[in-house]
Formats: structure tokens, sequence, C-alpha cells
């Protein structure tokens, strides 16, 4: 049906101006009013008319590896209106649409990256789904401010860069991470979990803070990452390797890019949100495209490792933390999720050492860091909410947050009362975690002291 006057004028004005029923001048690149408002400036896609061309029925997933999608560093200089997160397409009249890189878009002022009214069905084919009204609404998140950040390190960070040559050389006094089949077998399913989760567009893994896939705070490494993992849900037989050489390529732009945050911009958000993005890239690979013998994963491991190292320069505990006191939410957003992504990293390598038939180690450039934290401060949606359960968190550890390293063995010199009141701070941690605490627990235990 051809579309009436009114709606194709309404497709000339961008969303902002069309939710207020505000006059849109369409400048280029941003509208008036939404420069002023300082908020992104998109409009809607037009539907193709009669006669026009829609995306072809005979595309294919494995055209994604002759079209690359939008790389990281193409991100960096583009408008906000085109960076990646799934949208739904127009159909065809006829046959199922397919996956391409045309047809994954970021829309600003959604919710979140996964939220999106398609799923992929098997080999690419986006298909409706009835939406869970539930589990897409929450509150609307008040904007963050990033740009100062109080954080530091209680560590040698640029140990973790050289981690992976523990396995080959190792360093006299490390403790070998002696998990039982069982414990291996326990990781592997929780970290697969994880990638499957941001695979299928039903959230994001438990590193990655609710503040990060917001439309004012997400960053390119991870919006294009979170729209780009969804080529690995149902890939037709014999398009796993297209799709692994479509990762592959924007791992290796991401790891290229790196270095200009790290070396120019200096911004500690978006070096984490690379990070991130290149680890879910690595479990994507390793956990559902089957590339467990592949020496491009080994040697992203080392890159990735590198990628930890030049995030955690930025400060891995904020500076009030560290004083006992109440710290900027931005500061212990970021911080926390660094810490999540670097345990997270380091249970990976373990499980790739474990397949490799190497030996792990435990982490002990990572002792005096802060474990993961009391659930209600990752879930806080607001400042107020999150503010309100930091002071009772303060209460709750006047002696000092509950360490990583108080999940490991107890060292020889502790007499039986300090074990106890070691036991005792498990015990308090345990009380309020969340289930990646949870997970990080049963992983440890055994090698804790019981």
């Amino acid at each position: 049906m051809k579309p009436t006057r009114y709606a194709t004028s309404r497709q000339k004005v961008c969303h902002h101006c069309s939710a207020a029923k505000a006059k849109c001048d369409r400048k280029s690149g941003r509208c008036t009013r939404c420069t002023r408002r300082g908020l992104s400036c998109t409009y809607p896609q037009i539907l193709p008319t009669e006669g026009s061309s829609a995306v072809s029925p005979s595309a294919d997933v494995s055209e994604l590896g002759k079209t690359s999608t939008f790389s990281t560093s193409e991100a960096l200089s583009a408008p906000e209106s085109l960076l990646l997160t799934p949208q739904r397409v127009p159909r065809a009249s006829t046959g199922p649409q397919f996956l391409t890189s045309e047809s994954i878009r970021y829309i600003p002022g959604q919710e979140s990256p996964t939220d999106s009214s398609s799923t992929l069905a098997e080999g690419g084919v986006l298909q409706d789904s009835v939406l869970d009204p539930q589990r897409h609404s929450s509150p609307t998140p008040e904007t963050l401010d990033f740009s100062v950040l109080e954080l530091f390190n209680p560590i040698n960070v640029d140990q973790i860069s050289n981690r992976w040559l523990n396995s080959y050389i190792p360093v006299p006094g490390q403790k070998v991470k002696d998990y039982p089949a069982t414990v291996s077998a326990f990781i592997y399913r929780v970290l697969k979990s994880y990638v499957v989760v941001a695979i299928r567009g039903r959230g994001v893994p438990p590193f990655i803070h609710s503040s990060q896939i917001t439309a004012s705070s997400i960053r390119p490494p991870l919006s294009t990452c979170l729209s780009l993992i969804r080529v690995c849900e149902r890939p037709l037989p014999g398009s796993q390797a297209a799709a692994s050489d479509v990762l592959q390529r924007e791992m290796g732009n991401l790891y290229e890019q790196h270095k200009v945050y790290d070396d120019s911009t200096h911004d500690d958000v978006t070096l984490l949100a690379a990070f991130q993005a290149y680890l879910i890239y690595s479990m994507a690979l390793f956990f559902r495209l089957d590339e467990v013998s592949s020496p491009f994963l080994r040697q992203a491991m080392m890159n990735l490792q590198e990628l930890a190292c030049s995030s955690s320069r930025g400060g891995l505990m904020c500076t009030a933390e560290q004083q006992r006191s109440r710290p900027r939410w931005e500061s212990w957003i970021v911080a926390e999720a660094k810490r999540r992504t670097l345990f997270t990293m380091y249970l990976f390598d373990s499980v790739l050492s474990t397949h490799d038939g190497l030996q792990t180690f435990l982490g002990t450039e990572l002792r005096g860091l802060p474990a993961s934290s009391n659930g209600s401060l990752w879930r806080a949606q607001t400042r107020r909410e999150w503010q309100a359960a930091y002071n009772v968190d303060l209460a709750d550890w006047p002696e000092g947050c509950f360490r990583i390293d108080e999940l490991w063995p107890f060292p020889p010199e502790l007499n039986e009362l300090q074990v106890l009141e070691q036991r005792n701070r498990v015990d308090q941690w345990l009380e309020n975690v969340d289930e990646f605490g949870t997970m990080l627990y049963a992983v440890t235990s055994c090698t804790h002291g019981g």
C-alpha cells in the first residue's frame, strides 16, 4: 500500500521533534531543536513503497564475510545515528528478511541496544517477537557524567598483560589452580551462558553495567559488539566460517583502535567498552563458533590481556573506596565494571588453558582488589537508590571492603581465630552478592579453606 501523505511528511521529522509534536528544521547532522537540548537526532526509516527495493530474500549470513560491518575505527568518527545496535528492518513483500550489515543500526533513545522488536531465527532470519513488557521496561536512567573519574590502582597492572607467559614460563612461587574437572565444567557452562545472553539479544553479561548501554552512555566498541555478535545466534550450516571472519576482522580493528583511546584520547570509559567487547568476541568464537583450536584465539587472549592492562591503567578502585567514604556513582560504576570484566577474563583464560592442556595459576597480581560488589549496588537504577545502598554497605564493612584474595587459600600463618574471622567475612559477603559473586565463590570454594 502506498504511504499516506501524512505518513510521508512525518518521516521527514526527527524522532524527538516527532514525539514532542514540534517543528523540525531537518538540518543536516542534527536539527536546531535537538542541538539546543543536547539530544541525538535521528530520523525514522522510510518503509519501501510499491516497486521500491527491499532487503533481498536471497541474502545470506555469509554475505557478512564479504561486506564488512561498521568497524570500530569508523564508528568513532561517525555521527551517533550510525552506531550499531539491532533495529527492525522493513519486510519484503515475499520471503523472510535476512540479517545483513545494512540491517543493523543503532537507534539513539532506545532503552538499550538489545531493545528490539525482532529476533533471529534459523540462519539469521529476522522474525517478529512478542516482547515481554516486564523485561523491556525499566525506569528511565538519569544522565551520568563520566568525564571525571577519581580512580587509582592498588596493584601493578602491568603484570596483567604478561599473564599468558606464566603458562609457558611459570613464575617461582605461583600456586597452580588445580581445578577438579567438575569445577572446570562449571566455569565453561557459566561463561558460555554469559555470551549466549548477548548473542540472543536478551540482555548483557553481568560484567556490563546497565548504565553502559543507555543511549547517552554507550560507547562505539560496545554498541558495535552487541549488534555484530547477533550473527552467531543460528548461522546456517557452512556459514560459521564467514561469521567467524567478520568477528575476527572487527577484533583486529578494535585492537588497533584501542591504542588511540589509550595514547591520545585517554577515554577510560571507551577503553573499558573496548576491553568488554573484545572479551565477548573471544568468548563467542570459542563457545559459539567452535574456534577452540584456532591459533587466532590464543593470539586473541594475548591481545585481550593487553587490552585489560590498558583499561586497568586508568584505575581499578575509587579513591573514596580506599578512604572508606562514598565515591561518585560514575566512578564506582567504571571501577566495578572493570573489576568484574577482569575477573571474567581470568576465568576465561583458565578455560582456554585447560582446553590446551596448560597449567593455570592463581592471579596473585590481583591481590588487594575488591571482590564483586553487593548486588543492590550493582542493580541500583538511580543515584539516590545507589547512595542509600552504599551507605548501608559502608556500615556493614567498617574494617574495609571484602577483597578477592580473601576467597583464595588461607595463608598458612593465620591462627585458628584469624581463620574463623576470615570465614565470617566470607559468609557476610555471600549474604548480599548477586549471581556473579555467587559464581566467583563457587569457583574459588574448591581452593578456599572451607
